[in-house]
């Protein structure tokens, strides 16, 4: 059905709209006023060189308005002297499968050598369609067993299928965000929240919602007023949804090669992004397409796809954006260190190989 739906405007019948969102296995320029340098290998993509804990929350729905005390990892550590931070990022990963297990068993193997704070969980945790309750099993199949050995707080955010086949059954937002009274490991007290660790503060966003232009503009104003008002020496922003994509899915406002209607093609995600992302974020990490992907920076920000954490989908380079590196052939996950004005990036793959390192300097 991802071939119809790229190629007719099926993708308008809502049973299509599902298909197009199933992922099933299988512009250069701009930057922050920083400068990196990479180093890498891979079996696709090239590597190469270019130029306190807590946590407020503001959801359109169960958790509207108010301040959530978020956990505090012990960040800092390593021995050093300056801020640092460390962290995994990875999508696209609620399946309970092998492969989950995999990136799990990798994740263990590196923050033991490394360090790891926590975790950027980037949404589609639970697939096909979301669950049905708090005490739904698929929480202890798809998370709590799989990362069993991980003493991390995994940071959550919701992707299309959380929110059902069709991804607009928003009451099911609930019972993730109470799911959090219930676990150790699971961090989500709103359809969108921040908090911040160290000198960073992140963002993270609900953007299925923007995919249908649900409560865009509270998610727009209470960004741009967080935004604005944080002293944080990095600004990180996370979501389910890329803004630049080599992947089936592609770039907001071209998803699917269509660029309409905009709950397909995503272009209130393009619009927002354009408005309250490009050069006032730093980075934005997501998932939605199952690979993961080093784009080159547009439009002020730097981007990466980390949507490996349980399956495959292959490159279609519709948008042929220009990447430092890329690859679709190995599940994995991101690890990032944030050291004072330096953030370190590697990509590791699920046998804990890592496959490709880029420093960016603010």
């Amino acid at each position: 059905m991802d071939q119809i739906c790229r190629r007719t405007l099926f993708c308008l019948l809502p049973l299509a709209l599902a298909a197009c969102g199933d992922d099933t296995t299988g512009t250069s320029g701009g930057g922050t006023g920083s400068t990196t340098e990479a180093t890498g290998a891979g079996s696709s993509g090239s590597g190469g060189t270019s130029s306190s804990g807590g946590a407020t929350s503001q959801g359109s729905a169960s958790a509207s308005g108010g301040t959530t005390t978020g956990p505090t990892p012990d960040v800092g550590g390593g021995g050093g002297t300056g801020k640092v931070v460390r962290f995994v990022a990875l999508g696209d990963a609620g399946e309970g499968n092998e492969a989950q297990y995999a990136v799990a068993d990798a994740i263990e193997q590196v923050c033991a050598a490394q360090g790891c704070d926590f975790a950027l969980y980037m949404g589609d945790n639970f697939y096909n369609d979301g669950v049905s309750s708090a005490m739904d099993m698929q929480f202890q199949d798809k998370f709590e067993l799989p990362y069993m050995d991980l003493d991390l707080i995994f940071y959550v955010a919701l992707g299309n299928h959380d929110y059902g086949t069709v991804s607009n059954a928003w009451e099911k937002a609930a019972w993730e965000i109470e799911y959090s009274q219930y676990s150790d490991k699971w961090f989500l007290p709103a359809e969108w929240y921040t908090f911040e660790q160290a000198h960073v503060q992140f963002f993270v966003l609900d953007t299925t919602r923007l995919m249908w232009d649900k409560d865009t503009s509270a998610q727009q104003m209470w960004l741009g007023s967080e935004i604005a008002s944080s002293s944080a020496e990095w600004i990180i922003g996370m979501g389910h949804h890329p803004y630049i994509s080599n992947g089936p899915h592609g770039n907001a406002g071209n998803y699917e090669g269509v660029t309409f209607p905009d709950v397909v093609s995503g272009g209130v995600v393009k619009s927002f992004f354009d408005a309250s992302i490009c050069g006032k974020v730093d980075v934005y990490m997501s998932g939605h397409d199952h690979s993961r992907q080093d784009p080159m920076a547009v439009c002020g920000t730097e981007f990466f796809v980390s949507g490996a954490g349980a399956k495959l989908t292959d490159f279609v380079h519709r948008d042929d954006n220009p990447v430092h590196w890329e690859d679709d052939q190995k599940e994995g996950f991101m690890w990032v260190e944030i050291a004072d004005n330096v953030m370190t990036v590697q990509f590791y793959d699920r046998d804990g190989n890592m496959d490709f390192e880029r420093k960016i300097v603010k």
